[in-house]
């Protein structure tokens, strides 16, 4: 059955409770049976307001990451004196003491980078605004850098903040600050760009992988592209422009010569219609649809569908939150075909969990633990290209690991060591807050309410079944469900296939 392409939005009368909940898991990372409610309650209009354009809600209860910035400073005028002293008298106690300092600082970026790490998982649990989090993570993949070829977590972090400062508005302003980043620039080795040698890196991945896409462009581009990057160097911790190993001479670039330098050289590539087309197919494949990450690749609907997304960012001028406020209302977002059908992130899946069933705080180096062996190691993509997704996430490994994540949360029981205990700590009732005292005591109500929420209304009455079931048999007639109930219930819940999907 082919998925609509169309952009015009649905009436308000068909964003039911089933369509808020979509709209807050693709949107967000999804949320409990009271978040959708409040979420339906608003209407189409407002809420797609408040997680298109999130910036007004109120984040100032969040824990900012507490960076240090010099852990991997470049050394001293005085220390590197000292240091080719040391080497021209092979003076190999100072050498020694020099060494052991380099391998020091290494090993606190390291700590300051698991760190990082735990702070985003815990932000994307905390949050007021989900679907930052969520934009962030779309940009942290398609500007794909990783720590361990970086070696520094401060400009991780910094890179981390110019996703917040840019994603959500001109893509243009987000593309011009990547050619500067430091984290990139050490990634793509382009701080070795010099007008004598030039180096490649940064101006390929720039053109097949950040903007036009693959086959879009000649090796002849990329010759010359390197060649506008030249100089674009870092000091420390901030971007610098090494005037004097530029290249300021003309280069002709898809056509066009001109004495480009970076800011000019992403200028031209947004001028393509290949790259409106390309970025509005990360857009689909991060929001609407596990499709190939291919444009020659995608099924025919699909195409139409990314193409008209491509046009929509282009009347935008490639303004992300004002396409998406188009995408969370179209008749494509809510097609039959997209809801319900895409696998979660482990990072979605973690902060969903969590956010959706309302568990006590658990051990977020364990949470961050179980995202990495469930193939998203947060701030180390596995390459340049970023993760796969889609299919790429579920595999017999990663499928136990999932299952075991949500009972972790659910009864605190850590799926790294059999031999611990669960806490029981978990009280899952404030979830049938809504229900009447008449509909907490009907087990196919509380299985309703609940399914609803964590699995969507498409789980038929057949695979509802066996949680009703439990909850009857343990259960007098007429009493509501105790904790214990609720819990084996939502265990049952969390180990559906239907779970892994939004």
């Amino acid at each position: 059955m082919a998925i609509s392409a169309s952009l015009s939005p649905i009436p308000n009368r068909f964003f039911t409770p089933a369509m808020a909940r979509h709209l807050l898991e693709r949107a967000g990372t999804g949320g409990s049976p009271a978040d959708i409610a409040e979420l339906h309650g608003l209407g189409l209009q407002e809420a797609v307001q408040r997680l298109a354009h999130y910036e007004s809600v109120d984040v100032s209860n969040l824990t900012d990451f507490d960076a240090d910035p010099d852990i991997m400073r470049p050394a001293t005028a005085e220390e590197r004196a000292e240091f080719l002293k040391a080497r021209r008298n092979r003076d190999q106690d100072t050498l020694d003491t020099f060494r052991q300092q380099r391998l020091s600082a290494r090993g606190e970026d390291r700590r300051m980078h698991s760190r990082l790490q735990r702070w985003w998982a815990q932000r994307m649990i905390d949050t007021p605004r989900p679907a930052e989090e969520k934009r962030v993570l779309l940009w942290h993949c398609h500007f794909a850098t990783r720590h361990r070829d970086v070696r520094d977590a401060y400009l991780m972090y910094r890179q981390q903040q110019t996703f917040r400062a840019f994603g959500n508005a001109s893509f243009a302003d987000l593309a011009k600050a990547m050619v500067r980043d430091p984290a990139m620039i050490i990634f793509l080795n382009n701080d070795r760009n010099i007008r004598r040698r030039p180096n490649e890196n940064l101006a390929r991945e720039f053109m097949e992988l950040f903007t036009l896409g693959e086959g879009q462009y000649t090796e002849d581009d990329i010759k010359e592209a390197a060649r506008a990057l030249t100089g674009y160097h870092r000091a420390d911790n901030d971007f610098k422009f090494r005037r004097l190993v530029h290249d300021g001479g003309d280069k002709t670039i898809l056509g066009q010569t001109d004495d480009f330098d970076g800011d000019s050289f992403v200028k031209l590539l947004l001028k393509q219609k290949a790259t409106s087309r390309y970025i509005a197919l990360k857009l689909y494949r991060h929001y609407v649809a596990d499709v190939p990450e291919y444009l020659d690749l995608l099924p025919r609907d699909h195409a139409k569908a990314v193409n008209a997304l491509g046009e929509e960012l282009l009347r935008n001028r490639y303004h992300i939150g004002q396409t998406l406020e188009t995408l969370f209302k179209s008749r494509m977002f809510y097609d039959r075909e997209v809801i319900g059908n895409k696998i979660k992130s482990p990072a979605h899946l973690v902060a969903g969990a969590a956010r959706s069933l309302k568990t006590p705080n658990r051990s977020v180096s364990i949470l961050v633990t179980a995202m990495s062996r469930m193939g998203q190691a947060l701030f180390e993509p596995p390459s340049v290209a970023g993760w796969d997704g889609g299919r790429a996430w579920i595999n017999t490994s990663t499928m136990f690991m999932r299952q075991n994540l949500a009972i972790y949360l659910i009864t605190g029981h850590d799926p790294t060591r059999r031999s611990a205990k669960a806490r029981n700590d978990y009280d899952p009732t404030p979830l049938l807050t809504g229900l009447t005292d008449r509909q907490r005591s009907d087990p196919t109500a509380v299985v309703d309410h609940l399914a609803d929420a964590l699995l969507g209304p498409t789980v038929g009455r057949d695979r509802r079944a066996p949680m009703i079931e439990l909850i009857q048999q343990r259960t007098e007639t007429g009493q509501p469900a105790d904790r214990e109930t609720l819990v084996k219930a939502l265990t049952l819940m969390t180990a559906m296939p239907e779970y892994q999907l939004c």
